[in-house]
This record gives structure tokens, C-alpha cells and sequence, in this order.
């Protein structure tokens, strides 16, 4: 599942995930699920064709991120992370932090309240936002949050952020095999 909310030149996607990672940093072994977040430029192109043609919509590199994961079978929000820095197309570490696992939903609409410090953040140039963006932006918080919550509720129901090969070994030899389904 994902959904976009596209502003001038920035859109915040949601999507669930399910994964497995090949290489984990210990104590974090085995699949992990939730929900995912991205702030991502975004680009319009220029309509193809007649005055009623569709016109081409990129959502491209992704500026930040927050993981409202947990390890399947595991306790809500104990894998819960961000990366606030990304090179290209690749996030910094994870970084954890006791805010964010005590009221992720809070503490997501509060960065996404204040996209400027969240750019700064980011360290990405102030320009990478449209000036009515985090305007825009902030408008629409609540609406991204209720649709993390409901993402979160239908995951918790076993209906989204599945294995999508339930089986397949998810370790060889004892070493873990990348699996990973999701939009983001």
C-alpha cells in the first residue's frame, strides 16, 4: 500500500514494509514490519499530449525517513527509528530515539509540522521546499498520521506487511537472506 501527498516540489509517502536484512546490526535479527515515511522531492512534468492528458508526476529521492518498525512476533515500536540524513539514494544509520518509540505518531506530526527545521535536519538546502510547501504541509499532518495509524491497525490485523514468501528460509547456513516487500 502507499500513498503520496504531493505539495510543489516536496511529497510525504506512507507505505507499509515488511523485511528482512541480510546484514542486521545486533540484537536486530529477523523480519521487521511497519510503517515507513519519506519526505521526497517531488517533480510535475508537462502535460503529453491534449488539454486533457495526463500529466507525468515524479516522486523522486527521498530527503528523510521514519521506520515505525517492530520485529515480527516482537513489541510495538521496538525496532522504531529514523534516518534524518540521506546521501542520494541511500539513508544515514538508523538513529533511535526514546521520543520517537514512546508516541511515534506524535512525534512524526511534529516533524512534519515543521518541514523547514526538518530540511535543516536533513541538511538539505532550504530551496529543496517550495515556499507554500510547509504551509501545505502542515495543513495536511493530520491526514498523514491517520493514515499511518490506519496502515499500523491493518498490519496489527496481519493484513498488510507480510512475508511475501512465507516459505522461503529467511536464513542459510545461518546467515540471513534479504527478503523485502513494500513500495518505499
Amino acid at each position: 500500500m502507499l500513498y503520496v501527498f504531493g505539495f510543489e516540489r516536496v511529497a510525504v509517502v506512507v507505505g507499509d514494509i515488511y523485511f528482512v536484512d541480510p546484514e542486521p546490526h545486533p540484537g536486530q535479527e529477523g523480519a521487521e514490519h511497519g510503517v515507513r515515511l519519506e519526505l521526497r522531492v517531488i517533480e510535475r512534468g508537462a502535460a503529453r499530449g491534449s488539454i486533457y492528458s495526463a500529466t507525468p508526476v515524479t516522486v523522486d529521492r527521498p530527503v528523510w525517513r521514519a521506520d515505525l518498525l517492530q520485529a515480527v512476533g516482537g513489541r510495538p515500536f521496538d525496532r522504531t527509528h529514523h534516518h534524518p540524513v540521506f546521501t542520494g539514494w541511500d539513508p544515514g544509520p538508523r538513529v533511535f530515539t526514546r521520543e520517537l518509540s514512546a508516541d511515534p505518531l506524535g512525534w512524526v506530526a511534529a516533524r512534519l509540522a515543521d518541514l523547514p527545521a526538518l530540511l535543516a535536519e536533513a541538511q538539505a538546502p532550504p530551496e529543496t521546499a517550495a515556499p507554500g510547501d510547509a504551509d501545505e504541509l502542515r495543513r495536511v499532518t493530520s491526514e498523514v498520521v491517520d493514515v499511518t495509524r490506519r496502515l499500523l491497525d491493518r498490519i496489527a490485523a496481519g493484513e498488510l506487511a507480510t512475508n511475501p514468501e512465507p516459505d522461503r528460509p529467511v536464513s542459510v547456513d545461518g546467515r540471513q537472506v534479504l527478503v523485502r516487500s513494500g513500495w518505499l
